[in-house]
């Protein structure tokens, strides 16, 4: 009965736990300084940018060259320098 019951609230527990550790979006802050490296890299526009803690990396999604190409990017988490650039 115990173990059960110890069981179930560690998985509750990191059910609730698990949101901390998904992508997020930037704050205000992050993307005025993200916005910067990226106008200052040649981008015109991007679709989405997601946080990975697991990186930890930024991630911008079809990020869109002023010749018109198309890269997916990772940005380091402190610096937002370009760290690899994926072509589409």
């Amino acid at each position: 009965m115990i173990r059960t019951t110890l069981t179930a609230l560690a998985v509750a527990a990191l059910a609730t736990a698990a949101p901390v550790f998904a992508d997020r979006g930037p704050t205000q802050a992050e993307t005025k300084a993200i916005v910067a490296k990226l106008a200052a890299a040649g981008f015109k526009s991007w679709n989405k940018i997601e946080y990975d803690p697991d990186g930890p990396k930024w991630k911008v999604d079809d990020a869109r060259m002023l010749g018109g190409k198309t890269y997916d990017l990772q940005l380091d988490a402190k610096t937002y320098d370009i760290v690899r650039k994926d072509g589409d």
